[in-house]
């Protein structure tokens, strides 16, 4: 068996989400809410998510392949714009894709939640 990663999803790759496909082979070990800690900001088609604030994010954790980790690594366009870091989950780390690119001008998504966005 290859080895696996676990993700913490929070956008789009999230169940409902237009890029949730690329995880159509994995498996969802469920939902999750990280700690306090983070901002999440809207950033028009897609939400960004940064350290340094006070929100805790609602998503799902996955456990992929590491081909899945790749095909994510390329849409995240990581290291360049968004950089992975773990958490702890009720499954063990997962990573997380943390926006690190300027962000002053994207509002924040004060519930944490993508699907459920307002916008402060």
């Amino acid at each position: 068996m290859p080895l696996r990663h676990r993700v913490f999803v929070y956008g789009t790759l999230r169940k409902g989400g237009s890029n949730h496909g690329l995880l159509r082979c994995s498996r969802r070990l469920g939902c999750h809410r990280t700690e306090a800690g983070f901002r999440m900001l809207h950033m028009g088609g897609y939400p960004g998510v940064v350290t340094g604030g006070e929100d805790l994010i609602t998503g799902e954790v996955y456990e992929v392949t590491p081909r899945v980790l790749r095909w994510l690594d390329r849409l995240e366009d990581h290291p360049r714009t968004y950089r992975r870091v773990t958490i702890a989950t009720p499954w063990g780390n997962a990573w997380i894709y943390l926006y690190q690119r300027d962000y002053g001008r994207y509002p924040r998504i004060a519930t944490g939640d993508w699907f459920r966005r307002t916008s402060s």
